[in-house]
């Protein structure tokens, strides 16, 4: 069982930034793929980012390839997400979930996670 919990979000400026964070419990949590997710008003829940168990590895949407840098600590149990020159579209709940092994190599879906947080605002303002 882990349990994941976000935090960092808020309201900025476009063109500003944030940085997220999805703090991890558990022992296991190294063994675990991480990824970000966003769901906007009225919109369907969107794949972000995904990183490897290990970090060696990352994903983005072409939304926010350029923009967004997803990261890891694994002796804190923490994953990042750094969020610069943001756009009014990224405003979202956004949400980190936790994919147990076996893992897929570039899951996009949330149905292939097992895990999600409660989910923390961002809002960007034009």
């Amino acid at each position: 069982q882990v349990l994941l919990v976000e935090s960092g979000g808020g309201l900025v400026q476009a063109g500003g930034s944030l940085r997220l964070s999805c703090a991890a419990s558990g022992r296991t949590f190294s063994s675990y793929a991480m990824g970000w997710f966003r769901q906007a008003p009225g919109k369907e829940r969107e794949f972000v980012s995904r990183i490897s168990w290990s970090g060696d590895s990352t994903y983005y949407a072409d939304s926010v390839k350029g923009r967004f840098t997803i990261s890891r600590d694994n002796a804190k149990n923490t994953v990042y997400l750094q969020m610069n020159s943001l756009k009014p579209e990224d405003t979202a709940v956004y949400y980190c979930a936790a994919e147990a092994p076996p893992w897929r190599s570039d899951s996009r879906l949330g149905e292939h996670y097992d895990y999600w947080g409660q989910g923390t605002q961002v809002t960007v303002s034009s």
